[in-house]
């Protein structure tokens, strides 16, 4: 037993006669272990796109919620009236008449 754990320390088994199913068992666990950090290093960065996107779409919703409370108040009947008093324009009395057209048969 610890003969055995002596040539595994030195090394000896990767130069012994069937060193060559040890290189080609060491060279599939490496090329594994590199395949599970690489999809490990791409999942993090899906997560952090994720992440990211998911704020921008919150700043997104929030500014088009203010927009659209900006264009609500614009649209008021008295800020309309407010606006044109601005520019000198004063508001009718007299209410607008329907003009109908008869078409000509």
């Amino acid at each position: 037993m610890k003969k055995g754990i002596l040539n595994i320390l030195k090394g000896k088994f990767l130069v012994n006669d069937d060193a060559f199913k040890n290189w080609r068992m060491i060279f599939f666990i490496s090329s594994l272990a590199l395949i599970m950090i690489a999809s490990s290093h791409s999942a993090d960065k899906k997560v952090h796109k994720i992440a990211r996107l998911n704020n921008e779409a919150k700043d997104l919703r929030s500014a088009f919620v203010d927009g659209r409370k900006k264009l609500m108040e614009l649209k008021k009947e008295s800020m309309v009236e407010l606006k044109m008093k601005e520019k000198g324009l004063i508001l009718s009395e007299i209410p607008p008449t329907k003009i109908k057209v008869k078409s000509q048969n």
